[in-house]
């Protein structure tokens, strides 16, 4: 080996030797960055608190429903709710039986549910908290139903703020496979208003809207049921809401 090569061969390795070292030591100031900064705020070694993670949202209500006497398809009354802190609320529907409530307790094929087959224009029913305020403004506020529609019907979320606004979401659910759980998050619908007399969507979509205090939590169904066999209507069985809760005023 000629001696200029030799030289030319040791300067390489040292070159390559002191990259090295400056990959593998961290840049200047990451402690003082916070980096290192363990989940949740808490301190890592030499760091500062890292991002604040919120509290996700516990369970607001869980309604089960409770069939009528002897299991009969019958008029859906305060009587069908199994939480005594609820209060139920309905709108539209129409007709002389109104909205229903059917089905058998215990049943995963046929759970007890509310059904809108006989109404004769849009429906909706409402869950009214009697103490509380549910906030649906965090981002993990989210509602779990387990529901079955027939033909083109679809179901989608309505709320009533604490002023007294209506707004029904874009988000539907329900589909006639079978009772199937559907788990959506608030934060993933848009809003448009809604006139709860006669259950009917007014105006455009919002830009924003404000679900910080939420009075009632509303189920819809905008078209009229077509009787009994498929067709057309939409079922309601087991609801979970979570949420961070308010005490009303």
């Amino acid at each position: 080996m000629s001696p200029r090569f030799a030289a030319i061969l040791a300067f390489s390795l040292a070159l390559a030797a002191g990259v090295s070292t400056l990959v593998a030591q961290p840049p200047a100031g990451d402690a003082a960055k916070g980096k290192g900064a363990a989940p949740g705020g808490a301190k890592g070694k030499g760091g500062t608190p890292g991002k604040q993670v919120a509290p996700r949202a516990g369970l607001f209500f869980k309604e089960n429903w409770k069939q009528n006497d002897g299991g009969a398809e019958a008029k859906l009354t305060q009587a069908n709710v199994s939480d005594p802190n609820l209060e139920l609320k309905l709108y539209g529907c129409g007709g002389p039986e109104g909205l229903l409530m059917t089905g058998n307790d215990n049943s995963d094929a046929n759970p007890t549910h509310t059904w809108t087959g006989v109404c004769e224009g849009p429906s909706m029913f409402a869950l009214r908290h009697k103490t509380k305020l549910a906030d649906l403004s965090t981002g993990n506020a989210r509602i779990k139903v387990n529901a079955k529609t027939s033909g083109f019907h679809e179901l989608r979320m309505a709320v009533k703020t604490a002023d007294g606004a209506w707004m029904v979401s874009d988000r539907t659910f329900g589909t006639p496979a079978d009772f199937l759980v559907t788990e959506m998050a608030f934060a993933d619908m848009r809003w448009i208003r809604l006139n709860a007399a006669k259950v009917v969507t007014t105006g455009n979509l919002l830009a924003t809207a404000d679900l910080s205090a939420i009075d009632e939590i509303g189920f819809v169904d905008l078209m009229p049921g077509t009787g009994h066999g498929p067709g057309g209507w939409a079922d309601v069985a087991q609801i979970e809401l979570y949420a961070n809760a308010k005490d009303r005023q």
